[in-house]
């Protein structure tokens, strides 16, 4: 039976699913609603190009410093323990957007830390942010046999933020937790999120 999750919340990953190996993470949202007029509408217009919304993660040591990154551009680790299934460019459609498998099993003894992240690409020049998505949320389901284990949606005003920090998938003595994180940020790319990790020091 899934768990709905909080904002702050965390989840022993493995208590209820005993045996779990590799997870499913699915990441969604959908653009807001562009019918009617108003400022809604006004954001949409003069061909704005469509919202490409970016899911990636980092792989963090237990100071919270990068060792990897997994993203459109980087579609696996080295040794496959985190493959990120391709990119969507619109948000359209139902279901997940974007989805990146982990097996926990194989993920490197340096790597404490999996840091879900998801950005607007081009964000800057297309002058677009979070305000402009809606019913966006994380899930992990067993890889196995695809039931959910945990979902937590993102229910804060993300207006004028550009990225969001999802949600951390940690390290915990024997097993691994994941913290609902939901934190918009005024980043601009992934090289700025990776230069403000440290500073923000995303813990347990």
């Amino acid at each position: 039976m899934s768990i709905n999750l909080k904002k702050g919340q965390k989840i022993d990953l493995k208590k209820s699913n005993p045996g779990l190996s590799a997870i499913r993470v699915g990441l969604g949202w959908d653009p807001v609603n562009q019918a009617g007029g108003g400022f809604l509408k006004s954001l949409f217009s003069s061909g704005n190009a469509d919202i490409d919304c970016d899911a990636s993660v980092f792989l963090l040591n237990e100071d919270s410093k990068p060792i990897d990154l997994v993203y459109f551009g980087n579609l696996r680790t080295k040794n496959d323990s985190i493959i990120h299934t391709g990119d969507n460019l619109t948000g359209e459609g139902e279901g997940d957007d974007e989805v990146i498998l982990v097996d926990l099993d194989k993920i490197p003894s340096n790597v404490s830390k999996l840091l879900f992240v998801v950005n607007i690409y081009d964000c800057v020049r297309r002058n677009q942010h979070f305000g402009m998505i809606q019913n966006a949320y994380i899930r992990m389901n067993d890889a196995k046999n695809n039931s959910e284990i945990a979902r937590y949606n993102l229910s804060d005003d993300y207006r004028g933020k550009t990225a969001l920090i999802v949600g951390l998938i940690y390290r915990h003595d024997s097993t691994w937790k994941f913290s609902a994180i939901g934190e918009g940020t005024n980043d601009t790319g992934l090289n700025d999120m990776k230069k403000n990790l440290e500073r923000r020091a995303y813990g347990v």
